[in-house]
């Protein structure tokens, strides 16, 4: 099946999903949404696809989020079920997925990252849930994710300034797995993903299943559906009508507390 705005590519037993907007640092709008949860559907039903690797188009971005021109002109986006690009609230996948971060990775494109079982980073990478300067919230599990990988302390700081870490500090806080020089990037991946296609694939879907099931008993599921309720909430607000507005103004929102 062909895609608009993913490129994917069967690699032996390694399936290589690039998301494909990259005039717009590969921002997601809502078709795009709906066509990646169409390749997860197809990466599952596959018996010969046995680990995926994701990745950007483009020398800048793995995934900077949320298409605000896109929220602007047309309203919020309507998900899959299975999340912010098909991915973000799957939690039946029994097969591994590397990110592989080539750029920026901002807001969703952060929290799909983290969805992600392995997260390889070149080491240009920049890691942010910066919606909070915009008017929003990580919507997307990365509050959920964050939280788990790194400790609630430092998450909250992150979340709660928006602020941008880059590779090396990713790797400090536990945020990805390893960096690499950026042109060895989907090299290092691809290594990885054979490394994983090496091994017993009904062991690894077995792994995967109990890995699922942690995060159900979690109550990922649940506090992700209450994140829905608070943005249903949030998006009534005078400010988060002004983030957006003041972002694709160019200039410093002015917050109204209401």
């Amino acid at each position: 099946m062909s895609y608009e705005f993913v490129k994917t590519e069967r690699l032996g037993k390694i399936f290589l999903v690039t998301l494909n907007r990259p005039r717009v640092y590969n921002a997601v709008h809502e078709p795009m949404h709906h066509e990646l949860a169409s390749v997860w559907d197809d990466f599952a039903n596959d018996t010969n696809l046995w680990v995926a690797v994701l990745t950007g188009a483009g020398e800048k971005a793995f995934c900077a989020g949320n298409d605000l021109k896109a929220t602007a002109s047309e309203g919020r986006a309507k998900l899959p079920e299975s999340g912010f690009l098909g991915l973000t609230q799957r939690f039946d996948l029994d097969k591994p997925i590397i990110a592989a971060v080539n750029g920026f990775a901002m807001g969703g494109g952060f929290e799909t990252a983290l969805s992600c079982d392995i997260i390889i980073a070149s080491e240009i990478a920049k890691f942010a849930l910066p919606e909070v300067k915009v008017g929003f919230i990580a919507a997307a599990g990365g509050v959920q994710r964050l939280s788990r990988y790194i400790g609630r302390l430092a998450a909250h700081e992150m979340i709660m300034t928006g602020r941008r870490v880059n590779a090396s500090e990713a790797l400090q806080l536990g945020i990805v797995n390893t960096v690499v020089p950026h042109s060895d990037l989907l090299e290092e991946a691809m290594f990885k993903a054979e490394e994983i296609a090496s091994v017993s694939p009904s062991a690894i879907k077995a792994t995967k299943r109990i890995l699922n099931s942690l995060v159900i008993e979690e109550h990922l599921p649940e506090s992700l559906a209450y994140s829905r309720e608070v943005v249903s909430d949030l998006a009534k607000t005078e400010d988060f009508t002004e983030g957006v507005n003041a972002f694709l103004e160019k200039r410093k929102p002015k917050w109204v507390n209401r």
